[in-house]
C-alpha cells in the first residue's frame, strides 16, 4: 500500500516548480530558527567536535539530501504524471527541511559547515558494534572521499535532465530508490555511533520515512514495466 501523501493529487499537480522552491527555502529558514530557539529551553548535551560522527553525518547528509531535492525538481519539470509530481514534491520538501535541521546543528555546535577531513570518514570509524559500516551483505566498506552511498553520478544526473515523460519517471524512481537506500545506510551508521538524542531521533525518522517511500516507489516502478 502506498504511504499517505501530504496533499491531494490534483492540487500538487498544479503547483509550479518556482513556488515549491520558495516553499522549500521558507521551510528551511523556519526549521533553523525553531531549532535555535528550542536549544535555549532544552538540557545541554555534550557538544560534538569537528571530527565527530555527528558532525560528519550532518555535513554529508546535507549534501546527500541536496541531490535528492535536485532530482525531484528535475523530474517535476519533465513529467505530467500526478503521482510522480506529488512524490517529488514531498521528497523535496522533507529532505530540504531535514537539511536545514542539520545545518542548524552545526551552527549551534559552533562548527564549520565545511569538513576538515574527507567525506564519510566518520562512517568507517568503528561504532558501538565494533566495526566500520558496510553497505550491506557482500559489499565492501565505504572508502573516505569516495561518492556517498546511493549518490547518483554526474552522468546519471545528466541523463535524468535529458529524459522526458515515462523515461524520466522510470529513471527518477530507479535513482531515488538507490538514493534512499544509501540514505538509510548512512542513518543506520550514525545510530551505531551516536547517543545524541536530536541526531538519533532524526536518523530514525529518516529510516522509517525513506523505507516507506522506497516501497511506494517500487510499486510505481512496477506499474511502468
Amino acid at each position: 500500500m502506498a504511504p499517505e501523501r501530504s496533499a491531494d493529487t490534483g492540487a500538487a499537480h498544479a503547483v509550479p516548480t518556482r513556488t515549491i522552491v520558495l516553499a522549500i527555502l521558507g521551510v528551511a529558514a523556519l526549521v533553523i530558527a525553531g531549532f535555535l530557539a528550542g536549544r535555549l529551553t532544552t538540557p545541554a548535551e555534550v557538544v560534538p567536535n569537528d571530527t565527530s560522527a555527528e558532525a560528519g553525518f550532518a555535513r554529508d547528509m546535507q549534501l546527500h539530501h541536496q541531490q535528492a531535492v535536485e532530482m525531484s525538481m528535475i523530474v517535476r519539470d519533465e513529467t505530467d504524471d500526478p503521482d510522480i509530481r506529488l512524490l517529488a514534491y514531498d521528497i523535496a520538501l522533507a529532505q530540504q527541511q531535514q537539511a536545514g535541521q542539520m545545518f542548524s546543528w552545526l551552527t549551534v555546535w559552533g562548527l564549520p559547515q565545511a569538513a576538515s577531513e574527507p567525506s564519510m570518514t566518520w562512517m568507517v570509524r568503528p561504532g558501538r558494534s565494533g566495526t566500520g559500516h558496510d553497505h550491506g551483505a557482500g559489499e565492501a566498506a565505504h572508502v573516505p572521499g569516495e561518492p556517498m552511498p546511493g549518490l547518483a553520478t554526474d552522468e546519471q544526473m545528466a541523463e535524468l535532465s535529458a529524459a522526458t515523460g515515462v523515461e524520466a519517471e522510470n529513471l527518477y524512481l530507479t535513482l531515488m530508490i538507490a538514493h534512499h537506500k544509501g540514505g538509510i545506510d548512512m542513518a543506520e551508521a550514525i545510530l551505531d555511533r551516536s547517543t545524541n538524542r536530536v541526531v538519533t531521533n532524526l536518523a530514525r525518522g529518516m529510516i522509517a520515512a525513506q523505507q516507506s517511500e522506497i516501497d511506494y516507489m517500487q510499486e510505481l516502478l512496477a506499474q511502468r514495466q
